[in-house]
């Protein structure tokens, strides 16, 4: 069977590619797979350069696939393509991007503190350590997983990782850690902490706004992609951020989030381009930032090349057309290098691109040039006496070749009886017609001459019978039509089945049309199937059958219809809209021969999870309206409906225009109601925050009311962010760990909602109020001393740490540990030595002091004249004992150390003798260092000595 050969087509290009460094894997595949006869071989390049696969082992190919093993960013970071080429041609593929994401260390070097007045703003800076690509950034706030809690007086720059707070308060003083997230490998690592403190030399009064955060002035997208900009102040009061749309309006789909301060417009398109304006203001005044957004988008066709064959010497012309902002510039190609002016076969490329990325149009064009051949020659020609006949000449020749018909030495004049074309010649047919025909085809690469042999007879008529001719079957069920032929026994039959009039494609539609060969035989008829497998919709329709000799054609058609789900129904209308409900019209979509029992109403809000089933009055089929019940007001909503029959349930309509319901009363209360903690005199209340979908309306806050146990009425503060979590309430006149009942509600513009229910909260603890007890401290080397406690009563300060202060440091404990050890102190030196207690509330009362005296220092000469003695692997070591001054800590003994030269294993032996033996494991070198022990510590230590493994006595010498 001849197989049709043809150049490279594409199946799969490169993909963009974030490869983590820390995979397992190791292996990076770059995905490219072309079809084409002869099959096509493939090269790849990176940047530019061509893959030299036998130069670097990283690098292998499997089929079109490039492998690379153990990537690395420094040389395979860039912009891959894949070649393909067979013996018609040569294409290039897309361009694909081979990034890694990694996210390094933090730098170990600790942070300075920041010290700011009360009121006044400050900035944290995060400084992240390398990565890629995109990280995102928290902080944590004195310790893990305690996080910053954004809010209006705090921000988070997702662009810098920066900490803003608008206007310190009290109790922001701790320890800030930054700690940023690869959204590819979900790494996290955290920064040394910066401490935050206050200064004492007054509070920061009012001022007016200055932002810190904003967007670029000029803002590059794609389109199709979210956009967040950024708008931070910082402000005394905190400034308040509103947003506008300079000479327009802020696209409806866009959000504000982190109480205003980000404005994020998702699906941005080319109509949301413009400039917008962020503004800061508090009573002291304002300030504003303004930054035009531009929307850019690849490039995408509008008109491609295809596939040509032309006649040698044709003109051809082929147009490509993209769209794109910016617009695009073309270049043609032709078996991968820039394209010459002429136009020779092989495979072309139309590149369309702008500085945003580049699109491929491949086509195949083939300059055809033969002489003139005739498959199959002679011809047989059986006509039906009476009729016309036409005799046909198309030889296979490039370019087209001069037609001339003869009947045996005579050259075939057009006249009445016989019209000639270039390919046909047709004249009407007496007996005596009967014959040899001859035509000849020549062009300036050759000639041929065809003979075709005809004769007549006088059939009967031919006769086809399609059966069934009418069936009605289901989706996914399967039908055969049978076509018979009765026709004269001489002549030969062909069948052609038809869909609608068309032809039918059965290398196209094979998938469920087959064409069963004749299956039966008999004389004067014959018979064809065609199997339709597993029915779709589309299949409904004529089918038809043309049985056809060279004497007649007759064609006959059967229906078939198709039962299934039904279509989608029509265009969905929202006829009025209230706080909880929908009113929705549509028309009925086809039926597909099964009648509609029910409709299915569905909606989608920016909260929900894609469709989901809306609560109606049941919607039987002959209905085309319905009520949509139990909506959340103030809610952004798109509805569509869905028919239902026997067979199954169809498609869905298309949505309906947005809408929003109206306002209401808020009906849900914040949940997780709790608090506690804070600085001395507080109540801390927090809550989780009602989502948007709950607020029901603009102007959403919430109602904090709380009284102290066994007291009546209730003290109410409003809080006007829909994002706050929290709520701090001083009185200095109640004492530590008060209990209240606590409440918060909810309320906007519509009214006030309910209440959560009460909960139990105590005020903040009082700082510590006794002192530690049973202090007792001791020395335990020349340079440090040891520090034990017990705690204070807890009441009503709980201790969260203790400061040790001894004249050279104050030393800060973590946790509720009892006991610290005191370093870098001067040997033979009395301390004074107090502890007291200390949390977030503030320090309770040092202790008494309590002294106690550092040892003296260690021996400051080494011990020396080492000698040494090796028998086998023992290795006998003696030296002049050390002896102390009298500043100095008497000998306890000696350390030897023993050191493997290589390797990381020591070997450590303490000895009260000047000498001591040692046990060598076979082969190596060896380093032997001694010192002095003492109560003051370790003493200095001696001259190495350098050894093989060798017998030998040997006096040490300095190494």
């Amino acid at each position: 069977m001849w197989i049709e050969e043809f150049g490279p087509v594409f199946i799969q290009e490169p993909d963009d590619v974030i490869f983590p460094l820390d995979s397992d894997e190791k292996k990076v595949v770059m995905h490219c797979e072309a079809r084409g006869n002869p099959p096509p071989t493939y090269s790849w390049y990176i940047n530019g350069t061509e893959v030299d696969a036998e130069a670097d082992y990283r690098y292998s190919f499997i089929d079109g696939n490039l492998i690379i093993t153990n990537a690395s960013e420094v040389t395979d970071y860039g912009k891959y393509q894949c070649k393909a080429e067979n013996s018609f041609g040569t294409v290039l593929s897309r361009d694909g991007t081979l990034q890694f994401a990694y996210l390094g260390a933090f730098s170990g070097k600790a942070r300075g503190g920041v010290s700011v007045r009360e009121g006044q703003g400050v900035v944290l800076m995060c400084t992240p350590p390398p990565h890629s690509p995109e990280i995102i950034y928290s902080w944590v706030f004195n310790e893990f997983p305690s996080f910053v809690a954004e809010d209006s007086r705090r921000f988070i720059s997702q662009d810098t990782g920066n900490l803003y707070i608008s206007k310190v308060q009290p109790s922001d003083v701790g320890s800030y850690i930054c700690l940023v997230k690869n959204t590819v490998t979900n790494a996290r690592v955290l920064s040394p902490p910066t401490p935050l403190t206050l200064k004492t030399d007054g509070v920061m009064g009012e001022y007016e706004p200055k932002i810190e955060v904003h967007f670029p002035t000029s803002v590059l997208a794609a389109k199709g992609v979210t956009v967040r900009l950024e708008c931070f102040a910082l402000g005394n009061p905190v400034p308040t951020i509103t947003w506008r749309k300079i000479n327009g309006n802020i696209p409806k789909k866009a959000r504000l989030r982190k109480s205003q301060a980000v404005l994020e417009i998702p699906n941005i398109q080319l109509e949301d381009s413009g400039t917008y304006e962020c503004k800061a203001e508090n009573p002291r005044g304002g300030t504003a930032f303004k930054g035009h957004l531009q929307v850019y988008t690849l490039p995408q066709w509008v008109r491609m090349i295809n596939d040509t064959q032309m006649d040698s010497g044709e003109k051809l012309q082929w147009e490509c057309k993209a769209t794109g902002r910016p617009r695009p510039t073309y270049r043609w190609l032709r078996n991968g290098l820039p394209l010459t002016s002429q136009a020779d076969s092989g495979m072309y490329q139309c590149v369309a691109e702008n500085k945003y990325g580049a699109v491929y149009s491949n086509a195949e064009l083939k300059i055809l040039a033969s002489a003139p051949v005739f498959i199959p020659n002679p011809i047989r020609v059986i006509a039906t006496l009476g009729k016309d006949v036409s005799l046909e000449c198309k030889p296979r020749a490039s370019p087209k070749p001069r037609i001339a018909w003869k009947r045996g030495d005579r050259r075939i004049q057009p006249n009445k009886r016989y019209s000639s074309a270039l390919e046909t010649f047709i004249f009407i047919s007496p007996s005596t017609d009967e014959g040899n025909y001859v035509c000849r085809a020549e062009n300036q690469l050759g000639s041929a001459e065809l003979t075709a042999i005809l004769s007549f007879v006088l059939p009967e008529a031919m006769r086809v019978e399609l059966t069934p001719a009418r069936v009605e079957v289901t989706v996914g069920e399967s039908v055969v039509l049978s076509c018979k032929a009765t026709h004269d026994t001489s002549l030969d039959v062909a069948f052609q089945w038809f869909f609608n009039q068309k032809p039918i494609n059965f290398q196209q539609d094979g998938g469920h049309f087959e064409y069963i060969q004749t299956v039966r035989v008999r004389v004067r008829s014959s018979t064809v199937d065609l199997m339709i497998r597993s029915i779709l919709l589309k299949h409904a329709g004529k089918y038809g059958c043309r049985a056809q000799t060279s004497a007649d054609t007759v064609f006959t058609e059967a229906e078939l219809l198709v039962r299934g789900p039904p279509g989608p129904p029509g265009v969905v209308i929202v006829e009025e809209i209230t706080d909880t409900t929908a009113t929705l019209s549509w028309t009925r979509g086809l039926d597909n021969h099964s009648p509609i029992s029910t409709y299915n109403v569905q909606a989608r809000s920016p909260f929900s999870l894609g469709w989901q089933t809306v609560k109606t009055d049941p919607v039987t089929g002959d209905m085309e309206s319905a009520i949509a019940v139990e909506l959340n007001p103030w809610v952004e909503y798109e509805f569509r409906v869905v028919a239902t029959n026997a067979i199954g349930t169809g498609d869905p309509s298309a949505p309906s225009r947005a809408v929003r319901t109206k306002e209401a009363v808020p009906s849900v209360a914040p949940a997780n109601v709790s608090g506690g903690n804070g600085r001395r005199h507080e109540l801390v209340i927090s809550w989780e925050p009602v989502s948007e979908e709950f607020q029901n309306g603009e102007g959403f806050g919430y109602i904090v009311a709380f009284r102290a146990n066994g007291t009546r009425g209730w003290k109410e503060k409003m809080v006007t962010s829909a994002d706050s979590t929290t709520y701090k309430y001083r009185d200095e006149t109640f004492p530590p760990l008060t209990p209240f009942e606590v409440k918060v509600g909810v309320y906007n513009n519509k009214g006030d909602g309910p209440f959560s229910s009460v909960v139990v909260i105590h005020s903040a603890e009082g700082e510590p109020r006794e002192a530690p007890s049973d202090v007792r401290a001791y020395s335990i080397s020349s340079s440090e001393i040891r520090v034990t406690w017990k705690p204070p009563n807890p009441e009503p300060g709980r201790p969260r740490g203790y400061e040790v202060l001894q004249i050279l440091c104050l030393c800060v404990t973590v946790k509720n540990e009892t006991s610290m050890v005191l370093t870098g102190l001067e040997g033979n030196s009395l301390y004074r030595i107090t502890v007291k207690a200390f949390n977030s509330i503030g320090h309770g009362p040092a202790t008494a002091a309590v002294t106690a005296k550092t040892r003296k220092t260690p021996p400051a000469q080494p011990p020396a004249n080492l000698i040494w003695i090796q028998e086998g692997n023992n290795v006998s070591l003696s030296w002049d004992p050390v002896k102390a001054k009298d500043n100095e800590s008497d000998v306890i003994g000696y350390m030897v150390l023993l050191k493997q030269e290589g390797r990381g294993h020591n070997q450590v032996t303490r000895t009260i003798n000047p000498s001591t033996v040692l046990s060598l494991p076979e082969g190596g070198t060896y380093i032997i260092e001694v010192r002095a022990l003492s109560e003051g510590g370790d003493g200095a230590v001696s001259s190495q000595i350098r050894l093989v493994t060798s017998s030998g006595t040997h006096k040490a010498t300095d190494f």
